[in-house]
This record gives structure tokens, sequence and C-alpha cells, in this order.
């Protein structure tokens, strides 16, 4: 049975603080890309490996108890089990001291990109809104899923095209997203929804929900648009050597929104 959604066009800006750091006496315009390593991450290496390997990007490492970003355009928060996943998924790793230093890297334009637990991080610390609950026939799923991008009025999706299919693979037990209604309208008014699950030929139906998730969200930013939270891995997807490189499109929207705010 289709979903019925409301999807409202946006293009994306870049904002004027979005801007090549100064390193030294010379700028270098290449991009930053910093990866949190948390206790239980298992995602971090991948990440690292698209940033640098694949996309050409200068990636560090970043320590959850550091509070330096050390100069990161983009922060990802990957996937994994932060902390065990106690309490429930990422609600430990909203004490972490680099997640002030987030906040602040956020507030002031900076791009973060929270993976499957990352995801659920960011929604902890109130980056995002809403909150992921547990699959609603309460197991772990580990599968390829598609997915439909619904704004390229992001960075993260800027390289793409508004209604794309991409195969993507998930694995999570708590990736049920849940709003109310009133947050889910808001989220759909401001163009806030960037993919949704949908079946290979793009419709958004139950059948094509893995998780339950409201409104088959699989991802959604931030009204500021540079804040991005999705459950599925693309970056496990980022390289033709693994049979499916669908997910680069998010690593290459990136630089390539970096590249044109320089």
């Amino acid at each position: 049975m289709p979903v019925r959604v409301t999807r409202a066009p946006m293009h994306y800006n870049p904002p004027i603080n979005f801007l090549p750091r100064q390193r030294g006496l010379s700028q270098d315009t290449s991009m930053k890309i910093g990866i949190v390593l948390l206790p239980g991450s298992n995602c971090d290496h991948d990440a690292f490996h698209v940033a640098s390997k694949v996309v050409g990007a200068d990636a560090e490492m970043l320590w959850h108890k550091d509070r330096d970003l050390k100069g990161a355009d983009c922060v990802i928060v990957p996937g994994g089990f932060s902390y065990g996943d106690y309490l429930r998924a990422g609600a430990l790793a909203k004490f972490a001291p680099i997640m002030e230093s987030i906040r602040e890297h956020a507030a002031k334009g900076g791009l973060v990109l929270g993976i499957c637990n990352g995801f659920q991080v960011l929604t902890e610390v109130g980056l995002l809104p809403g909150a992921l609950m547990r699959n609603q026939h309460l197991r772990f799923i580990c599968r390829d899923v598609h997915l439909r991008v619904e704004t390229t009025g992001t960075p993260f999706t800027s390289a793409m095209a508004e209604g794309q299919v991409m195969k993507i693979p998930i694995a999570h037990g708590e990736g049920n997203f849940f709003a109310d209604d009133r947050a889910l309208d808001e989220l759909e008014a401001n163009g806030q929804v960037v993919f949704r699950y949908c079946d290979p030929q793009g419709k958004v139906t139950a059948a094509a929900n893995p998780n339950g998730a409201a409104r088959n969200i699989a991802g959604i930013c931030n009204r500021k648009r540079n804040v991005l939270g999705m459950m599925p891995h693309p970056e496990r997807c980022s390289e033709e050597v693994l049979g499916n490189a669908d997910g680069l499109g998010v690593f290459k929207s990136i630089v390539a929104a970096f590249a044109t705010a320089k």
C-alpha cells in the first residue's frame, strides 16, 4: 500500500561561513573530514577509508574524550554500538566531551553526518529532532534496502538527483524513526526529510519499510541543512569492488558542496 508523502522542493546554497580553512600562511583548499571514535564504534574505519582513500579528503580520527575537532570541515559520527547501547542507543554518547565541540561546530554551520548509531546519537544530543525506537518487529535487521532521495537541497545530497533510488545496506535494531505528527509535518514542510525507504522502482510503500519508521523516513536533516542523520550505511557501499557504490553519492556530495563553497 503506498505511503502518502509530501515534498518541499529545496536547493542547497552553501552558508557564507562554510569556507576553506587557513593553514599556516597559505590557504589549503582540501577538505578535512573528522571521524569520531566512540567506545563501541565499529564503522569508523569504513568511514575513514571512504573519506581518505575513495574521495581523497584529508581524514583524521577524533577521540571521544578530546574536545579538539582538529580543523575538520565535516564531522562523521559513525555506526556501531556506542557505550554498548546501554540505557538506549546513543544515550550515553551524548555525554562524551567531544559532543560539546560537535554542537558548537554545527551551530557555526559546520557539517555533521551521523550514520546509524551516529543518527541515534545526534537525536540524543539535540542536533536532530525525533527518536530512533526499537524496530517494529523487535528484531535486528542486516540487509540491503532501497532509498529515495527526497531533496538535493543539502550538502549531503547536492551531487544526486531528486527521486534517485539507491541500494544501501542497513544493520540496526533501533532504526524505527519516531516523531509526533506535528514534528513530522514540520519536517515535511521544511524539506528536512532527505531519504525515504522505497521499493526498487522508487515507490514509497509500507512493504518497503524495514523497521516501521514513521512515513518511511530513513534520513533527516536539521533546519540549517548542515546536519544529517541516516540509518542506512553509505560507507559500506562506496566502491564498485564491493558490488555496489550507491553510497558514494553521499560522500561525493559533501566534497562537491565544499568545493562549491570555496
